[in-house]
């Protein structure tokens, strides 16, 4: 298993000799505004360049996208990839979505688990914010609140568990308790709304993540990018550093983390 950090929730991978493009976002830097709920909304994002050409982000067997959002799936991925190639997505409006966009190959992702070339990946559940708040507060601006997660499985490889947008939440410990994961990737910067209220994890949520998924090992993505965020990857890293915490890995965009 390798798993290489391209920028924001964007990450390559590789599972079971099979490349996953996971949350696509291929902007410029600076290309789009800031959220308009964003604590930090006069900030343009994204906030830094991709580490590599587009032609060799989208280079790969099958895309997921975790949940239509801006920063997550944009006009360039709909233009720059090709529209045979597998697409997972988490809900049948996501699908039409997609498939509005010429996409011809997209599947909803199943609870039960969907096969792909010898894994299995299985949708999980998500708060992308407090439920009972924030999906009001997408409502208002036209913006779903649903996201997904994925556990990959194969008899050849470790589980992984991709959270995706996420909260520490029932659903995340469900998540774990079920399917034991020893690989987690989380997005971790704390991304946060006027009203204060956090769509993703912060420190606090990697403690009870710790505490729940001490023997797993953790990978921070999701960092330094979007004009929302409240925690940096130098603050996760001092905050590793403090706690001498040993499995927690922060890749920098471009970091390529091979876990075999």
């Amino acid at each position: 298993m390798k798993i290489t950090q391209i920028r924001n929730a964007t990450i390559i991978v590789e599972y079971n000799n099979t490349k996953f493009l996971i949350d696509p976002w291929l902007l410029p830097k600076d290309s789009m505004p800031g959220f308009d709920t964003a604590v930090n909304a006069q900030v343009r994002q994204p906030r830094v360049d991709l580490p590599f050409d587009i032609k060799k982000i989208i280079d790969v067997d099958a895309v997921i996208i975790t949940h239509i959002h801006p920063d997550h799936w944009d006009e360039i991925a709909e233009t720059e990839l090709d529209k045979n190639i597998k697409i997972f997505v988490q809900s049948e409006s996501d699908k039409l979505y997609v498939e509005s966009k010429g996409f011809k190959n997209v599947e909803i992702l199943s609870i039960e688990g969907s096969k792909y070339d010898k894994i299995t990946l299985y949708k999980t559940g998500t708060q992308h914010g407090r439920k009972e708040i924030v999906k009001p507060l997408c409502e208002s601006i036209g913006m779903p609140y649903d996201a997904m997660g994925i556990v990959f499985k194969s008899q050849n490889e470790k589980v992984l568990y991709v959270a995706g947008d996420t909260i520490w939440c029932k659903e995340v410990e469900d998540t774990l308790n079920k399917y034991l994961p020893d690989v987690i990737i989380i997005n971790a910067c704390a991304a946060t709304v006027l009203n204060g209220e956090r769509l993703i994890m912060n420190i606090d949520d990697i403690k009870e993540l710790l505490n729940q998924a001490p023997k797993s090992t953790i990978i921070a993505s999701h960092m330094d990018t979007v004009s929302h965020l409240t925690i940096t990857r130098n603050d996760l890293r001092n905050f590793i550093n403090k706690e001498k915490i040993k499995n927690i890995l922060i890749p920098d965009d471009g970091e390529t983390i091979n876990l075999n």
